[in-house]
């Protein structure tokens, strides 16, 4: 279902993606977030919907449909480092460090930061060329709030 997809974001110079195809791709990358310290918590899961119905104007069942959907991409995806650069290279700058937001949210839902959460968040970070400093500034604001 997502191979065309998958090749389209993983080609040397993709395009920028449609709407819809990025809001897949990000979502996506926070599912592949949520599940990096083995626990894929129904809060992270709750956190997750409550991001992109806020971000994309969804319904509960549109969060949950989209969810569902990058769930099964994230399964299908190549590496973090090759999606991640390729989301890099189809999206705008400032939708990236949006996404920095979201993943620190979605690594906060359940009141702990693992070390694999943190070490795929720095990665994810830098491989979307966010700046260590931005996404400490990030994380800060998102404690603050939670």
């Amino acid at each position: 279902m997502f191979a065309d997809f998958l090749k389209r974001l993983t080609q040397p110079d993709p395009a920028q993606l449609p709407d819809a195809d990025a809001r897949l791709a990000l979502t996506a990358l926070l599912v592949r977030i949520a599940k990096s310290d083995n626990e894929y918590a129904p809060s992270e899961r709750a956190r997750i919907d409550k991001i992109t119905a806020k971000r994309y104007g969804l319904d509960a069942k549109g969060a949950q449909d989209l969810r569902s959907q990058a769930e099964e991409l994230e399964t299908q995806a190549p590496d973090t480092v090759r999606f991640t650069r390729a989301i890099k290279d189809a999206v705008p700058y400032e939708a990236r460090l949006g996404v920095i937001e979201a993943l620190w949210e979605v690594v906060l839902a359940d009141g702990m930061r693992s070390d694999e959460e943190n070490a795929l968040l720095r990665l994810v970070a830098k491989l979307l060329g966010v700046t260590d400093t931005d996404s400490a500034m990030v994380r800060k604001r998102i404690e603050g709030s939670v």
